[in-house]
């Protein structure tokens, strides 16, 4: 096998590799997805040449063109800020442009470095052929085609000597030129230059974010130290760089400085201060967003590394993901002239650890690196750190805080990463997108992927390389953080003690340096790194893992220790364990993710209980840090088992001693027993006198619920029982006399009150040893000394000065507790009741005051039976008038002898009421209480009064008939009374309870009376109909508290209109506007009770003063009707429009109904046409029927098809015109006679020439559109049916010339007459006509028709020569015949035609057609047709359509050929033109028909509202005029006749060629139109009478009403525009409710219109219907608009705040309504005042849609 391939090897050739360059190129380009890519790779250049400064220029055109037109040498350095721009008119300072806008056409980059060599302009023109240099950065060679990502032909200068790189005839191979710059002098040019011609002019990157990644790409450089930025000659930023002198630091003992594999070794590591210096334009700043939220982190910007350089590096500035910056919205411009120029210079300081390392490496990875890299890996490199300690990164927070400018500082990017949020990055001279997961930035000799995005950890070899660098940074990281510790340990040692007991230094400088230990914590806190997470994981593996001996230092309670003598904070034991080293509070919870990770490597341990022991033996605990304690104890104990837990508390009870401050004593633990219970007894237990010594101190104790203590602790409580023999026992009274209950009456009052306290809670076990242990001992005080128990009496025991009354020292009532421990040890409360009745009342000593205060005194001692006795006695007097007939009875209180007193009567205490004022004027007994003494509801005596039953309220039946008192003064004090204290005393009164008691005031017409509750109302409105109201001064009371009603029920409404009717009109409408205000609470079944009762007075329409009554549904309101002759039918009524409200709910309509008056009509024709007095007035009634047909019933319908009602005429010649000369008498010589017939005798005149000839045989009906469509609907024939042709012709006159003149003529005009024509579609284009084939002309010699008229009985032919007639056969071809014996009459021409052309055609028609056939060009173009324009559009149109139709037909081939290809940057005009439909259709002659399905299925059959120019487009529409001028077209001509049918109710119009209307004219007019707008005043609307049909929608009119079913009532108004609803819309009572918010921003889009027409805002109304075309429409002047299809088109945009579409489509909309106020037809007329309406009023409505903006 090897030897036959040797042999074909052999027989083989060669062939050449080619490379695509230009797809090359891109590729690789495609994996630099970073920001400012060509700025990164040409700075590292410039640093890799030694370069110490680069300068950056971004030049426009006009700057370049300049430049070329100086004849001197180009300028190649600017050295200012501010250039030679000038201020504009009313500035200061040079008007400069937007740097976000202002395009530039080149960049150009310049360095200062060494000089390109002839190995560098060679190695330039290789792709992939990096620096063998290893010293430099670059390594992949392809960094200069970067430059192809901006320029295709980039242009560099350097030592004299130039390249220019271009695509050899603009293909895909790349090609270089060089050449020899000419000389400039002796000295030769230091810049190396690379000029960049833009692909496409572009706005410059970022000035802001440009310059922030400016200097963070300085700050790693080795050589570079200053960039400037120009935009033309204006200097935008100067950055420049100053490095301190490095400080040799030592290498840690104990720190391994060899990477694992032996390949790095650190030797060295400086310190180096970095001073980095910026001098900015505020034109930068202005342009920058702003800064970002600090408090919202961007760790979802490092998920993503093609975003761009700024969201790699500076992730923690909040930009997104996305290669482009999340837009902010800028500051608010400048009002003042700013200066944008001024320069603003700001500074950072940082440190850079650096660590000098020696590389070795085995011939093997030197090789494999060297082909990975191209370049040979250096034999010693830098490894460098930047640290921002405390101090300076507090400074960095400070001074962003002062930037004057919401961008912020443009040196956020260097700042400490303390959070994690990413934006400490990887530097390989350049940042990365890999993040270092600590708080700095890294820069080294990584070995980086090719788009220098992050570091290879992919290729085995590199791989290599990069970890041992990882292990290198790890070390670093740790050495930096020892050094800083070892820093803060020096200051906390050397400070000076405090003056604190545990020696430690200033609590101020201990925060300080806590506070610096924290920062260091948290900058060398390992976070997960991005995109590769194995950085930050090795880089923490080595941080730790270097350190062989040396411990990790950290800052403690007690300074800085070994983590090993650190204890992991505990906050149980921070509460007593004072002297252990723990780490402090703010440093485990600012550093949390690194104290966890100590805590996980097992480098802090935990407190364990053997230190707390060895802590508490060392020293007694106060009484704080016995209680933190004992807490710590107890939550051991919670998950200790028993056994633990009872060796461990021992010895932690053993071990505690505790030392109290009041009194100073030292407790061991060991030797308490009980503890006082602060919930509980432990909180009435005096601590101030004796208590037990094993007592825990209740300092300590409260601390703690009493069931904790009991449940872990071997202690009890210390019981009432256990205190109270303490403090008896003779070993304890002994000690001190001041606390012996038999001999101290201060200390026996405070145990009483102890036990008193202690009482109610007492078990009866626990009552009795208390009564035990005080049995036998004199320790009740009394007013004679202490006494025993048994030998003492309570206060209210009085009757006898001699009692040993208890007496307590502190002058304290006995009550309460107190009494009932007194009262179980055996004290007594009071005499016997009897003997008081018996001592004390029969003697007469005591007043009703004296008694009652005893009773009150003793009455808890009294037994039930007793108070039940004291109830039903009559023991109490009532209290006599001053001047009352009793005039010794006792009032003053004073007590009177028995004997000499007159005889009392007594009551119960039931019948009698407290003495109070109000019950005195209220004239009821009152209880005497003596006139000297104040009676106190509150008091005790009251009290028990009211438990005996002393009356506090008057019943309410008592009250009531006090207020129907025939005693006015007493009537109105009882009313007042109830009604003060309805809601506490009387809220269950129920006025159906009082229906028979007359006490409410009324006023019923003039008198005032007391009226019943069911016969007053509460709304005064009621007196107008006879009813009783209530008195205005209690009318705020009468709903709420006397329960009258507001208003009559309905059911005596409507008894009242059924029995006493209003008499006059007056009357009537005072009543009914009161009862339009109750429609709502009137049920139906009443309505339509209403409906059938005379209750409306009407006046007669013959004698006025005759005034009758009729049903509401027997009359109609005036003024509605549109025919003054109704009245002479019909009973018309006017209340007013709040009274006509009332009438409308039970019947009453605003006119008669098309259903009613054609009842009349067909009752009897001929008398309704004698009423209507005149042809006209009837012939009104028959268009208004005709209007509304689809009102009518079915059976009404098939009745008038069978009546002779409709009126016809019959042309009758006059008495002097001979019968010969008939068929040709003038019009003059005919009269009209008229006839009520049947609608099949009537004939629709369609024919004009057949009317000619047999108008005198038949009754026709009116030539009106609208009647005549009437009378077709109701069986009426057609005049063209009923007549037909015969031709007679003579032999055919071949290729006679009039022929194809005739056939040329009317191709010719044809499209001039289908242009004007606007009445209906054509049967047949003219395209089809234009066909030889499709018209055929021909002529005979002569030409006869017969035309024969058949109807019914009649049968009439008539004969006539002819000049042309037009036959045709089927679907055949359309014949014109013409007579070669007489001139051919243009006329019959037309109406020959009109018949093919149109299904029906008009008399009209035929004239038109004839005129323009019969007129030259150049009389047409005097007339205002523009013949040329004309034909040409026509043409150009049916060309568009035979174009677009080859096109479409094309583009289906070619779909079904081949796959669409993608769509090319010059495609969209190709589209535009695909989608756009032509302009007219090709199978009608109007624009303003559509074919069916060609207009998109929109509500109402209408397209939706767009923009204004696309709304003006629109060809058809009646905004042609508008359109043309607006599209800047030329003039639309004024309007002429119109010759179809609605000219007959068009009113005046303009004569054919009547010249040009005066725009005065049209103004006036306008404005007529604008104040015929009035206010709707009816609440009910009928269908609309007398509008014809908008032609724009096929079949559908949007501004008829003819056809739309059911009527519209008011249901409210908004904003002072009134709303109506149609009957078939649901719920339309809520509407309002349910449409707020959309009504009002309807009418927040009709405001501004009404404004702008100059409006009256009652002249517009909004409706809303549930179905169907109707959009607008105009009723007498009042304008309507459609909610529905506001809602349906519109809504949604103007909730999002675009309104500009809504107004352009309703501006329109009320132009086309008002125009109806002077021409109601649609026709040429109103379009043209249409037109006017809207270009009168469009500049206000364009300064509206700028304004909308």
């Amino acid at each position: 096998m090897s030897s036959s391939r040797d042999a074909l090897w052999e027989s083989g050739h060669d062939e050449t590799v080619e490379v695509n360059q230009r797809a090359l190129i891109d590729k690789v380009l495609a994996r630099y997805s970073g920001e400012f890519t060509v700025f990164r790779e040409l700075l590292q250049n410039s640093d890799d040449a030694g370069a110490r400064a680069v300068e950056i220029r971004f030049e426009t055109e006009g700057w370049l063109a300049r430049q070329k037109s100086q004849t001197g040498p180009v300028r190649s350095e600017g050295t200012e800020a501010v250039g030679a721009g000038q201020p504009g008119i009313g500035q200061k300072h040079p008007k400069l442009p937007d740097l976000k806008t202002a395009l530039v056409h080149q960049w150009s980059f310049k360095n200062n470095g060494m000089v390109f060599r002839s190995e560098d302009w060679s190695r330039l023109k290789k792709i992939a052929e990096g620096n063998p240099d290893e010293e430099k950065i670059g390594a992949f060679g392809v960094g200069f085609y970067s430059l192809f990502s901006v320029t295709e032909e980039p242009w560099v200068t350097s030592g004299g000597q130039w390249m220019n790189f271009y695509w050899k005839d603009k293909k895909d191979q790349l090609f270089a030129r060089r050449g020899t710059l000419p000389s400039t002098g002796d000295v030769p040019d230091p810049w190396t230059t690379f000029q960049m011609a833009l692909r496409e002019p572009t706005p410059i990157p970022s000035a802001y974010d440009f310059t922030r990644f400016l200097v963070s790409s300085i700050t790693f450089m080795a050589h570079l130290s200053e960039v400037s930025v120009y935009f033309d000659d204006k200097r935008l930023v100067r950055l420049s760089k100053d490095s301190g002198v490095p400080k040799e630091l030592p290498l840690l003992r104990g720190l391994k400085a060899t990477s694992p594999l032996g390949i790095m070794n650190v030797k060295t590591i400086q310190s180096t201060p970095l001073n980095i210096n910026a001098e900015v334009v505020r034109w930068v700043y202005s342009v920058g967003t702003e800064k970002p939220s600090t408090n919202k982190t961007a760790k979802s910007s490092n998920q993503s590394q093609t975003s761009g350089f700024f969201s790699s590096l500076f992730a923690g500035f909040g930009s997104s993901s996305t290669p482009q910056r999340t837009a902010t919205p800028l500051p608010a411009p400048p009002v003042e002239d700013v200066d944008l120029l001024e320069v603003n210079s700001s500074g950072v300081a940082l440190a850079i650890f650096a660590a000098s390392v020696d590389v070795r490496l085995d011939k093997k990875m030197t090789g494999e690196l060297q082909r990975s890299t191209k370049k040979n890996p250096p034999s010693k490199l830098r490894f460098e750190l930047i640290y921002t300690g405390k101090e300076e990164y507090d400074d960095s927070v400070k001074a962003e805080a002062k930037v004057a400018y919401a961008t912020g500082s443009v040196f956020q990017g260097l700042r400490a990463d303390l959070d994690g949020t990413g934006h400490a990055r990887v530097f390989i001279g350049h940042s990365t997108g890999q993040t270092t997961g600590i708080g700095g930035h890294l820069a080294t000799r990584f070995i980086p992927t090719v788009e220098r995005e992050s570091i290879d950890l992919v290729d085995r070899n590199v791989a290599v390389w990069n970890k041992e660098l990882l292990y290198v940074g790890g070390f670093l990281a740790r050495s930096a953080y020892e050094l800083e510790l070892a820093n803060i340990k020096n200051l906390w040692d050397g400070a000076p003690a405090s003056s604190g007991p545990d020696g430690l230094p200033d609590p101020e400088l201990q925060s300080w340096l806590r506070g610096r230990a924290l920062h260091a914590l948290k900058f060398f806190t390992f976070h997960p790194s991005t995109p590769s997470a194995v950085v930050s994981s090795l880089m923490e593996a080595s941080f730790f893992s270097c350190a062989t001996t040396h411990p990790f230092s950290i800052i403690s309670s007690e300074g800085v220790r070994s983590a090993a003598l650190v204890h992991a904070p505990d906050p149980a034991f921070a509460g007593f364990l004072k002297r252990l080293p723990v780490i402090p509070d703010d440093v485990s919870n600012g550093a949390k993710n690194m104290v966890n990770a100590l805590r996980a490597r097992g480098m802090i341990k935990d407190i364990t209980f053997v230190e707390v022991l060895q802590e508490l033996r060392s020293r007694p605990l106060s009484e704080p840090e016995t209680i933190a304690c004992l807490k710590w104890w107890i939550s051991v104990s919670k998950s200790g088992s028993d056994q633990n837990l009872q060796q461990g508390r021992t010895q932690l009870l053993d071990a505690a001693i505790v030392t109290t401050d009041a009194p100073q004593r030292i407790i061991p633990l060991s030797t308490v027993r009980t503890f006082l219970n602060p919930r509980n007894m432990g909180s009435i237990i005096p601590t101030d006198g004796p208590l037990p010594d094993s007592l825990l101190p209740l300092s300590i104790s409260r601390s703690f619920g009493p069931d904790i203590l009991a449940a872990v602790f071997p202690w009890v409580q210390l019981t009432i029982i256990d205190w109270l023999r303490h403090v008896v026992d003779p070993s304890i009274t002994a000690k001190n006399v001041e606390f012996d209950i038999s001999l101290s009456a201060p200390w026996a009052e405070r145990v009483l009150t102890v036990l008193a306290r202690a009482w109610p809670s007492l078990p009866k076990s626990a009552v009795d040893e208390i009564v035990k242990v005080l049995k036998g001992k004199p320790c009740v005080p009394t007013s004679t000394g202490l006494k025993l128990p048994e030998q003492a009496y309570f206060a209210n025991v009085n009757l006898f000065r001699d009692l040993p009354i208890v007496t307590m020292p502190s002058g304290v009532v006995v009550k309460g507790a107190l009494e009932k421990v007194l009262q179980a040890l055996g004290v007594r409360k009071h005499v016997e009741l009897q003997i008081v009745f018996d001592r004390m009342i029969k003697t007469g000593d005591w007043t009703i005051l004296d008694l009652v205060k005893y009773l009150v005194s003793v009455q808890s001692t009294l037994a039930s039976e007793e108070l039940q006795r004291l109830q039903h006695t009559a023991a109490f007097v009532k209290e006599e008038p001053v001047a009352g007939t009793v005039a010794n009875a006792p009032s003053s209180g004073t007590g009177t002898p028995a004997s000499t007193r007159p005889r009392v009567t007594r009551h119960k205490a039931s019948d009698l009421y407290e003495p109070v004022d109000i019950f005195r004027e209220l004239q009821l007994p009152i209880i005497d209480w003596g006139r000297d003494n104040k009676w106190k509801p509150s008091s005790e005596e009251a009290k028990f009064l009211y438990s005996l039953g002393l009356r506090r309220v008057v019943p309410l039946h008592d009250i009531i008939r006090l207020s129907a008192s025939p005693n006015a003064t007493l009537r109105s004090r009882a009313l007042s009374y109830f009604l003060e204290n309805f809601v506490s005393k009387y809220s269950d009164y129920d006025a159906q309870n009082f229906h028979d008691v007359a006490f409410i005031p009324a006023i019923r017409g003039p008198d005032k009376i007391l009226a019943k509750p069911n016969e007053v109302f509460a709304s005064p409105e009621w007196a107008a109909l006879g009813f009783a109201v209530i008195s205005p001064e209690l009318r705020d009371q009468a709903l709420a508290k006397l329960k009258i009603a507001s208003h009559p029920p309905t059911s005596r409404l409507v008894t009242l209109l059924e029995k006493s009717p209003p008499q006059d009109e007056s009357t009537a409408r005072r009543w009914f506007e009161v009862l339009s205000g109750r429609i709502p609470d009137f049920s139906t079944v009443e309505l339509r009770r209403l409906s059938e009762t005379k209750f409306v007075p009407a006046k007669a329409s013959g004698d006025k003063s005759l005034v009758r009554t009729l049903r509401p549904n027997q009359c109609y309101f005036a003024g509605a009707s549109g025919a003054t002759f109704h009245t002479k039918f019909f009973i018309f009524v006017d209340f007013g429009v709040k009274a006509n409200s009332f009438l409308t709910a039970c019947g009453t309509k605003s006119e008669p109904s098309v259903e009613e008056i054609v009842q009349i009509l067909l009752a009897d024709p001929r008398q309704f046409l004698a009423l209507a007095t005149s042809r006209d007035s009837y012939l009104l009634e028959l268009r208004n029927i005709a209007i509304n047909r689809r009102l009518l019933s079915q059976a009404t319908v098939t009745r008038m098809k069978r009546s002779s009602f409709l009126l016809g005429s019959r042309r009758v010649k006059r008495r002097h015109v001979s019968e010969k000369a008939a068929p040709e008498a003038e019009e003059e010589d005919w009269d009209v006679e008229d006839d009520l017939l049947k609608p099949d005798r009537v004939v629709i005149a369609d024919d004009s020439n057949a009317y000619q000839l047999f108008g005198d045989s038949l009754f026709c009906a009116p030539q009106e559109d609208v009647l005549e469509d009437f009378y077709l609907f109701l069986g009426s024939p057609r005049l063209s049916q009923l007549v037909r042709e015969d031709y007679q012709t003579s032999k055919e006159i071949t290729n006679a010339p009039v022929a194809a003149q005739v056939r040329h003529l009317v191709l010719e005009r044809l499209p001039l007459f289908l242009h004007e024509h606007s009445q209906s579609r054509t049967r047949v284009s003219f395209n089809w006509l234009n066909d030889d084939k499709n018209f055929v002309v021909k002529t005979f010699g002569k030409l006869a028709v017969t035309k024969t008229l058949s109807h019914g009985d009649i049968r009439i032919p008539r004969t006539q020569d002819a000049s042309a007639v037009a036959k045709r056969d089927g679907k055949g071809p359309i014949q014109l015949w013409l007579a070669g014996n007489t001139e051919v009459d243009n006329y019959e021409v037309a109406t020959s035609l009109c018949r093919f052309l149109f299904d029906a055609p008009k008399v009209n028609d035929a004239l038109l057609f004839m005129t323009i056939l019969s007129t030259d060009l150049a009389a047409l173009r005097r007339r205002g047709y523009n013949i040329d324009r004309i034909l040409r559009q026509q043409h150009a149109e049916r060309e568009a359509v035979r174009k677009a139709a080859r096109e479409t037909a094309e583009r289906e081939k070619n779909a079904i050929s081949e796959k669409p290809p993608m769509l090319a940057s010059d495609s969209t005009n190709t589209l535009v033109n695909a989608r756009s439909p032509p302009e007219f259709p090709t199978t009608t002659t109007t624009p303003a028909q559509p074919l069916p399905n060609s207009t998109p299925n929109f509500p109402g059959g209408m397209p939706p509202p767009a923009g204004l120019e696309e709304f003006l487009r629109k060809p058809s529409s009646a905004l042609q005029n508008i359109r043309r001028k607006l599209m800047k077209d030329e003039p639309a001509s004024r309007p002429t006749s119109s010759l179809g049918a609605d000219s007959a109710a068009a009113g005046p119009s303009a004569r054919p060629g009547a010249g040009v209307t005066p725009l005065s004219n049209i103004a006036a007019n306008i404005d007529m139109a604008i104040k015929a707008c009035t206010e709707e005043t009816n609440s009910l609307l009928k269908n609309r009478q007398q509008m014809q049909k908008v032609k724009e929608s096929l079949d559908e009119g949007y501004c008829d009403v003819s056809g739309h079913v059911g009527d519209l009532d008011l249901v409210g108004t908004v904003d002072g525009v009134k709303l109506y609803s149609s009957n078939d819309l649901a719920d339309k009572e809520t509407l309002i409710h349910r449409k707020r918010d959309a009504i009002g921003r309807f009418l927040s889009i009709l405001n501004p219109l009404i404004t702008i027409f100059n409006l009256p805002k009652s002249s517009l109304h909004v409706f809303a219907d549930g179905g169907g075309q109707l959009i607008a429409f105009n009723r007498n002047g009042s304008l309507f608009v459609n909610l529905r299809f506001y809602d349906a088109w519109h809504d949604q945009d103007v909730q999002r705040g675009d309104r500009k579409k809504a107004l352009i489509s309703w501006y329109f909309s009320l132009a086309h309504e008002i125009a109806h106020n002077l021409v109601q037809p649609h026709n040429s007329e109103h379009e043209f005042y249409f037109s006017s309406i809207c270009e009168a009023y469009l500049m206000p409505l364009a300064g509206l849609l700028v304004s909308s903006s």
